[in-house]
């Protein structure tokens, strides 16, 4: 019997109830039929540790979950955006919920997607599928002057503060990390005991806020750094320069998530919106970037360091590129966050109308490392809305070694997208500073949910490499990736996205055309 079955006959046979409860009138009947077994859900509900939602609204809650069921069997969308443009539906919610729960995720009456849609992307298989015996596959981070290399799953969960997450959120994910495998971005919001305390492998972000390594002056303290850069548990250090969510300005967390915990972390004053300047004080030129890299490098014993950004004027990762050349550094990672990204606080303009798009800028920065004859030195991190294998996979595509998520790793942990990040009223306890809410999300219980999805990610993922006839993570390129440009034509990634030529643009005799002016316009001294 379907659930709208249940309901109907619910719909007949509650006020059939209630009426002859109204013809028996008796104190006792109330009390066996309703009050009793409403105490007892709200005991059960307090107890169990599956649903933070309902342990923090007992009884309540069920509404919720009731009104999930009878609504009507057709895609229900959220005003977020998936990767292709479209609005984000509750079908890739839902799969992120069910691997993470450990539960059936197939699907029956086949794909409920219009393959005939402009925008519309596929993989195309092969006739002589492999079988990969590695279903954990790694990729090497470290390049030439890194002397601890460290070897990363294709998957890890992207940068999300101590502050933005409360401290249950980050116990659970870095348990999830340690159970799978994977490693952890902190954010920016600095170390914590709470990232160190279950031992999962962190990506330690240093933003310009300098949280974790900051001296009274809001500057960079290389003390306190290599005090914090040389625990075992942080494997790779990560330099904010600017995120996709809101490029080009600095971090916010808002005065109501700010604890006396967190500002001892962050050396900050209490009672304030905690606001990181939008650049940083250590550097002020690409040639300072990659010398802050080869000290930061120096300071952590040798650990992989790299930078992160959102693509904005072409012209100044250009710049870093020829600094690379000049200086003789390299980054041992970039990370590239697409302007679709998340947030828990952001002005509107920012998250909807400025940055490059992932995909864009992830094929654009794959490239320039390609003409400047460095991208085999780097490895390329791509961020932004991946939810399912096949999204993963055409992020590789496009260049990237390895890909970072945090909104399905969220969903993960159980939130269901209520957009109260910014006001401490997360109903789920992950984006709270609130101890009555946060308290009721269970670290290890949810750490198990951020494990099993990661896994079943990476499995798919090694599924699709076999299906497209690959071994590795190597053999994925554009071309196997096929996007819908409009009616009958379609066209492979690689000619949607061209790959260019390697070491054109070290000569400029030899660069593009449509490379010319931003190649022009960068310099190595100055942004």
């Amino acid at each position: 019997m379907v659930v709208r079955q249940y309901f109907i006959i619910f719909a007949i046979a509650a006020p059939i109830l209630l009426l002859l409860i109204s013809l028996l009138w008796s104190p006792i009947l109330w009390l066996f039929l309703i009050v009793l077994p409403l105490i007892a859900v709200g005991i059960y509900d307090l107890i169990q540790s599956g649903r933070t939602l309902l342990r923090i609204y007992p009884v309540i809650g069920h509404m919720r979950y009731f009104l999930e069921y009878i609504r009507p069997e057709i895609q229900q969308y959220f005003v977020e955006s998936d990767l292709d443009g479209r609005p984000l539906s509750r079908e890739f919610r839902s799969l992120v919920y069910q691997r993470a729960k450990g539960v059936r995720d197939t699907r029956p009456f086949g794909s409920q997607f219009d393959f005939y849609r402009p925008g519309c992307e596929w993989l195309n298989h092969s006739l002589a599928p492999t079988h990969n015996e590695d279903h954990h596959p790694r990729v090497k981070f470290g390049g030439p002057d890194c002397t601890q290399p460290y070897d990363a799953s294709p998957l890890n969960i992207s940068a999300m503060s101590y502050g933005a997450l409360s401290k249950n959120a980050i116990l659970a994910l870095n348990l999830g990390a340690k159970q799978g495998d994977f490693a952890h971005n902190t954010g920016e919001g600095g170390l914590s005991e709470h990232h160190l305390k279950n031992g999962g492998d962190l990506i330690w972000q240093i933003g310009t806020g300098y949280f974790g390594c900051r001296n009274s002056d809001g500057g960079f303290d290389a003390a306190l750094f290599t005090e914090n850069s040389i625990k075992d548990a942080v494997k790779m250090i990560e330099i904010k320069l600017s995120q996709g969510a809101k490029p080009g300005h600095g971090g916010i967390l808002p005065a109501a998530k700010l604890t006396e915990e967190i500002a001892k972390i962050r050396h900050v004053p209490m009672g304030e919106d905690v606001i990181s300047p939008a650049a940083h004080t250590a550097f002020s030129t690409p040639a300072g970037l990659l010398e802050f890299v080869a000290e930061l490098r120096k300071l952590s014993g040798g650990k992989p360091v790299g930078f992160k950004l959102c693509i904005g004027n072409k012209s100044e990762f250009i710049g870093i590129c020829k600094a690379m050349l000049s200086t003789g550094i390299t980054p041992d990672f970039i990370t590239i966050d697409g302007s679709e990204g998340g947030t828990g606080a952001a002005p509107v303009e920012l998250t909807n109308s400025v940055g490059t798009p992932m995909r864009e800028a992830v094929n654009f920065a794959h490239n320039a490392l390609i003409g400047f004859g460095v991208r085999d030195k780097i490895r390329l991190i791509g961020a932004g809305k991946v939810l399912s294998a096949f999204h993963l996979f055409r992020v590789l595509a496009l260049g990237a070694d390895t890909v970072n998520s945090a909104r399905a790793m969220m969903l993960a942990l159980g939130c269901i997208q209520s957009r109260a990040c910014n006001t401490d009223h997360c109903p789920t306890g992950v984006a709270t500073q609130d101890p009555a809410r946060y308290q009721s999300l269970d670290s290890v219980a949810k750490g198990k949910r951020v494990s099993n999805y990661h896994n079943s990610m990476v499995h798919h993922l090694v599924e699709l490499l076999e299906v497209a006839g690959l071994s590795s993570l190597e053999d994925i390129r554009p071309d196997h990736v096929q996007h819908r440009v409009g009616g009958s034509i379609v066209k492979s990634y690689a000619e949607v996205y061209p790959e260019i030529a390697p070491d054109v643009l070290l000569d400029e005799k030899s660069i593009p055309k449509d490379w010319q002016n931003s190649w022009a316009s960068a310099a190595a001294n100055n942004w």
